[in-house]
């Protein structure tokens, strides 16, 4: 693998990382209401679990309440027994053609837990962006091992990843910033 090759493959691998905590973030509810809560509530069709968005229209009513419409009559009982038994703490109510899902309002020690789980994935996160790095740099010191490159060339190169993992870094720091910001306000 070349210099240029190596950058790229940590670049990706980083970006894979931050897109990773993202997701994962989207799992965490704040008081508000919003699409992507329900993703990765599985529920049972035809012998199958699934996720909610793929047999009902999920949308949102009101900033604290999600409407939740099955595409079939026969699965509105499944998907309410799915959002009640997830572990997001819902209490869905049949209205007959719509599920409403009304969001509780968190107490602040719900928050600050929330807080802790928030700051503890971007760590985890951190750590991998710096394995990255750290194999990155691994392969580096090999291929000037090996000749590939002038020790000129492998500093440069280890500067250039290091930047690269701090750039990433921030935008984990901001990321989790903003997703405690969010979980705080009332």
């Amino acid at each position: 693998m070349s210099v240029a090759e190596l950058k790229q493959d940590a670049e990706r691998r980083m970006k894979k990382a931050v897109e990773t905590l993202k997701e994962e973030l989207t799992k965490i509810r704040t008081g508000r209401a919003h699409t992507g809560l329900l993703d990765h509530v599985m529920v049972e069709y035809y012998g199958t679990m699934v996720p909610i968005p793929q047999v009902a229209n999920v949308t949102l009513l009101d900033a604290r309440t999600l409407g939740v419409q099955p595409w079939e009559k026969s699965m509105m009982s499944k998907v309410e027994k799915a959002i009640r038994e997830s572990d997001l703490g819902l209490n869905p109510a049949n209205m007959g053609e719509i599920i409403r899902v009304p969001m509780p309002p968190l107490t602040e020690e719900r928050r600050r837990e929330l807080t802790k789980v928030v700051r503890h994935e971007g760590e985890q996160v951190r750590v991998a962006v710096r394995n990255v790095r750290r194999d990155i740099i691994q392969a580096l010191k090999e291929l000037q091992k090996k000749k590939g490159i002038t020790e000129d060339e492998l500093r440069r190169a280890e500067e250039e990843v290091q930047k690269l993992t701090d750039r990433f870094v921030k935008v984990i720091d901001e990321t989790i910033e903003k997703k405690e910001a969010e979980l705080m306000q009332i």
